[in-house]
């Protein structure tokens, strides 16, 4: 790092005096950005990673700035918790800096729906400015902006403000982003191309003038599978054709009440209705479905893999000479169906779930998935029956296929995350160019006897020995949960696991404790309940919160105040077999080597599950928790060779493991 660039990020420094950890971080992010490259940091919590990738990309972002020209900052994040610690962070920053000095101008954002009041889905607009004429939307519009841009504002006062004015507070908050330095928002404005391609260019962002912060990176290849993963049903013709229909009569309705001549999209209208009825009454579609049935019956899992190219030609089949003049070619007769199913617009109930809204915009969407990627190993189609209901969903295999066109064109980028590890992995994963790529591991600085790791060698919950495991997987448990002082967070593998080892210690009276349980599909409101509940009960006895290995409670939460004195993961959380899971894994065989296919498809990212809930209790220093793992393939060597340093003790027995529990809360 120059002299330079030294002075700089001490500018956009937040603290005092930077970590250790933080110096070697900020260090190795002006390096690599000041070359237009990656740094991907292993940061565990409690070392101030936001705070150093800040002053990184903001000391980069300013001297281009004087030099060159105007570079713009995206914080892309997931947690809205999140969006709060960046926006204190840059309003410390700008306190810090000299007089005479631009402050970060900032811009907090998160998805419309959250952001408006009632969006018409129909028409995708929105009634925040309804009533409001164009001078005063304005005028209006124009306040809000000088808002945003007087003080980093989170995105709750900015909403707020703006219900006080009927003023829309998402367009405004897209329009003021022009003229700001930093945005933060969700992974999707980059990596969805449909957001990308239209929020980028409203909101005066060009990727290759944008340096890319990833926080929780571990989770971006997932977002980006998820992306481009769509379902439909076996039911999915009708329902098409239903909406189809709706929106024809409602064109028809239209020009009869305005007495005007038959539109071209009503004549398109009529046309997609055509070839829906094709592809619902088609025999050879029908007789495909109950093909893919029959031989997912005689699978060992309970779906199948199938090809798509096939289901493209049954679908290119069925709609053949359904219209005149319609192209011989059979994927672009599936284009011009596309843009068809596209306009359709129809009234949503708001009261029915996301799978039965809008079909024809499910089946285009799947449909353009399908022929994008028809020629690529890197997608796969898979078939499957729910409540008896023929389904098909689109996995995508490869994350890279989406992410290294857009890290090849961003202007730089800083990956980090608590389980980035090993970091190495996730740049090969994301495709992220390896000679641009700066893959770091750091340390806490917290002291390893602050959280030691009890790993028990007696149970397991690999499929062939659970049963016999599961009682004295309970006992290690009731173990862990008579001996500690506080409270203690049980994670299981599965909700089906959770459910079993739940039941054995939902009875009333066996413990001071009170038993709180996570469920699955659980509000926003419903989680802070339940966190809410750890702190009351702390000087009560205590509670037991049930929970699972990657679920809402094990990954997005801060159990901030050392709220959680044990820590149980039960388990190693592998993917379970599926077609899809041995797609992935024969794709990263043929792109990498067998050893890494089975460490990047399965044994890493259980591993890291685990990880992520270890990071749960301890959030400072001076915390103190003691972590259970109740699985004895984590002393194992492959398994060992995924985790980082840590202070690890093996336990023979539940006596032993209460014995060790008791130990380290008297020593507090």
């Amino acid at each position: 790092m120059s002299s330079e660039d030294r002075f700089e990020a001490g500018l956009f420094f937040a603290h005092d005096s930077p970590r250790e950890s933080q110096i070697g971080m900020i260090s190795d992010g002006i390096e690599a950005l000041n070359e237009g490259g990656f740094l991907l940091a292993a940061a565990p919590t409690g070392i101030g990673k936001t705070a150093a990738a800040l002053a990184s990309a903001l000391s980069v972002a300013n001297l281009d700035a004087t030099k060159h020209g105007k570079t713009k900052i995206m914080f892309l994040t997931g947690r809205q918790s999140q969006h709060r610690i960046v926006v204190e962070t840059i309003r410390e920053i700008n306190r810090r800096l000299p007089a005479g000095f631009s402050r970060v101008k900032l811009v907090d954002i998160i998805g419309r729906e959250g952001m408006c009041k009632v969006i018409d889905r129909s028409t995708g607009k929105c009634n925040c400015e309804e009533g409001v004429s164009e001078s005063e939307r304005r005028f209006l519009r124009s306040e809000l902006e000088d808002f945003i841009h007087s003080d980093p504002r989170h995105v709750d006062q900015i909403i707020e403000r703006a219900e006080k004015t009927k003023v829309c507070a998402w367009a405004t908050a897209r329009e003021s982003s022009k003229s700001v330095n930093l945005i933060v928002c969700d992974y999707n404005h980059v990596f969805v191309d449909g957001v990308r391609e239209a929020s980028l260019p409203v909101m005066g962002i060009e990727l290759e003038n944008s340096i890319l912060i990833v926080d929780e990176a571990h989770n971006l290849p997932d977002r980006i599978r998820s992306g481009l993963e769509r379902r439909i049903t076996g039911q999915v013709f009708q329902r098409a054709l239903s909406d189809a229909q709706e929106y024809k009569e409602k064109l028809e309705k239209t020009e009869t009440d305005l007495d005007i001549p038959e539109s071209n999209a009503h004549r398109e209208a009529k046309l997609l209705e055509k070839q829906i009825k094709a592809l619902r009454d088609d025999s050879g579609i029908r007789k495909w479905f109950e093909e893919k049935k029959s031989e997912n019956e005689r699978t060992k899992h309970d779906d199948l893999r199938i090809s798509t190219q096939d289901f493209l030609d049954i679908i290119a089949g069925a709609i053949e000479g359904v219209i005149d003049e319609e192209s011989d070619d059979g994927m672009e007769r599936i284009r011009m169906m596309i843009s068809r199913l596209l306009k359709v617009e129809v009234e949503e109930d708001e009261d029915l779930d996301d799978e039965e809204q809008n079909e024809c915009t499910r089946l285009a969407e799947i449909l353009e998935i399908c022929i994008r990627y028809r020629s690529s190993s890197s997608l796969a189609l898979v078939f499957d029956e729910v409540l008896d209901q023929p389904r098909i969903t689109s996995h995508l295999l490869d994350p890279s296929v989406v992410g290294s066109p857009i890290f090849e064109h961003c202007s730089g980028s800083i990956l980090m995350s608590g389980t980035l590890f090993p970091p190495e992995m996730y740049s090969e994963i994301l495709g992220i160019p390896s000679n641009r790529s700066i893959c770091k591991e750091y340390s806490s600085g917290f002291p390893l006897d602050n959280r030691p790791v009890l790993i028990a060698s007696d149970v397991t919950t690999k499929f062939t020995e659970r049963e016999s495991s599961i009682p004295v997987i309970n006992e290690h448990i009731r173990s862990v949960i008579d001996n500690t002082k506080g409270n203690v967070a049980v994670f299981a593998p599965s909700y089906a696991m959770l459910d079993l080892i739940h039941g054995d210690f939902a009875s009333v009276g066996w413990s001071r404790k009170k038993i709180i349980k996570e469920e699955q599909r659980m509000s926003k409101a419903r989680v802070e309940e339940l966190v809410s509940t750890l702190y009351e009960q702390r000087d009560m006895g205590g509670a037991v919160l049930f929970g699972v290995l990657s679920g809402k409670l094990s990954e997005g939460v801060d159990y901030s105040g050392n709220i959680l004195n044990s820590l149980v993961c039960v388990g190693l959380p592998l993917p379970p077999p599926s077609s899809r899971q041995e797609a992935l894994i024969d794709y990263y065989t043929k792109k990498f080597d067998r050893g890494r296919a089975w460490k990047y498809a399965s044994l890493q990212p259980a591993v890291n599950s685990v990880l992520q809930a270890l990071g749960r209790p301890i959030r400072k220093k001076e915390d103190r928790a003691i972590v259970v793992l109740l699985e004895n393939r984590m002393l194992e060597g492959r398994v060992r060779n995924c985790m980082p340093i840590m202070h690890k003790i093996q336990s023979s027995n539940p006596q032993r493991t209460g014995e060790r529990v008791k130990s380290f809360f008297e020593m507090s």
